[in-house]
């Protein structure tokens, strides 16, 4: 570096540099976590049915982050007067990725649950970047212990399709399953699955069982006749919400970079509103954003929205947190 540059200190542009999640600092020692937010990669992808390639989601989706690297003074929000993740405030750690074994969905998903828990037990909120929908199963598992010491979860689900199914051909741990798995949790209050469209591989017999199992389900056309608000009242107040995005619950005209795109999806301000009075309502303790799929991204726009729409929801959370605190 030159002298000019030692004097005015480093630019630290997007481009240059090692791309962890907006450029925060990298921990690869999990004991030694000492964060508000710690975010885990999940670069597993064997439970797709249809086209693979998310397990590049959680290296596109930390390159697309770099945009938004805010630096020290966090991102000043005019429409709200708010300066989110200021970085005296708030401390986000990227630890790196769960050890995935090709092949093996039982070990690669107990790797990535081992990653939540040790998230979990640092007092940090855990971000998981996908990978695949069926890693929404050992997140979830991950909370077990912490459920037993601070109560249960009510699951968030942003999404095209249901995941409800329980058994297909014998694949009870793959991307269709996830919403299944979770309601069977004795420590998930419930479900409420937003954005839930059009032709799907679920029968009719796979929306009753959800129902039946504690599921509020409502589709994009169905939230914009209610409204945000009208929606954000369906969910119980005051609980504690594991929040699960799948890229495709928006529309492919702004996330084609998916294995199984639906059109009619969610536009960037409506899910952003939607997880933006979830932190008004209750308590956001775990989050997971799932099925980027890079191969399928041609300008990146998929990978970028992934980035935006996470940075700006820790940056809620976390504000909520401080404000309540």
């Amino acid at each position: 570096m030159s002298a000019h540059g030692y004097e005015k200190g480093r630019l630290d542009l997007p481009f240059v540099g090692i791309s962890t999640f907006g450029k925060n600092p990298y921990q690869p020692d999990w004991d030694a976590i000492d964060a508000d937010v710690a975010v885990l990669g999940a670069p597993f992808d064997l439970g797709t049915q249809w086209r693979a390639g998310t397990r590049f989601g959680p290296r596109a989706i930390r390159e697309a982050s770099t945009l938004f690297s805010f630096g020290h003074g966090g991102a000043y929000d005019h429409e709200d007067d708010v300066v989110y993740l200021p970085a005296d405030k708030v401390r986000i750690l990227d630890i790196g990725d769960a050890d995935i074994v090709h092949t093996d969905t039982i070990t690669s998903h107990a790797n990535i649950a081992h990653g939540v828990r040790k998230i979990l037990a640092a007092g940090a909120l855990p971000v998981v970047l996908g990978g695949d929908h069926s890693i929404n199963i050992p997140c979830v598992e991950a909370f077990a212990q912490d459920c037993a010491k601070n109560g249960p979860i009510h699951i968030v689900q942003l999404d095209a399709h249901l995941d409800f199914v329980d058994e297909r051909h014998g694949v009870r741990f793959g991307h269709g399953n996830p919403m299944r798995r979770a309601a069977e949790k004795p420590y998930v209050t419930g479900l409420t699955q937003l954005g839930i469209r059009n032709v799907s591989s679920t029968p009719r017999e796979g929306y009753e069982a959800a129902r039946a199992m504690g599921a509020d389900i409502l589709s994009v056309r169905q939230i914009r006749r209610l409204g945000i608000e009208e929606t954000l009242a369906r969910i119980p107040a005051g609980a504690r919400y594991y929040v699960t995005i799948d890229i495709d619950g928006f529309d492919p005209s702004i996330a084609p970079g998916t294995g199984t795109p639906s059109h009619g999806g969610f536009t960037y301000y409506e899910g952003l509103e939607l997880l933006d009075g979830l932190t008004r309502r209750g308590s956001v303790v775990g989050i997971d954003l799932v099925e980027v799929a890079p191969d399928y991204d041609h300008t990146g726009t998929t990978a970028i929205l992934a980035a935006q729409i996470l940075l700006n929801f820790i940056g809620r959370v976390m504000h909520r947190r401080q404000a309540g605190a």
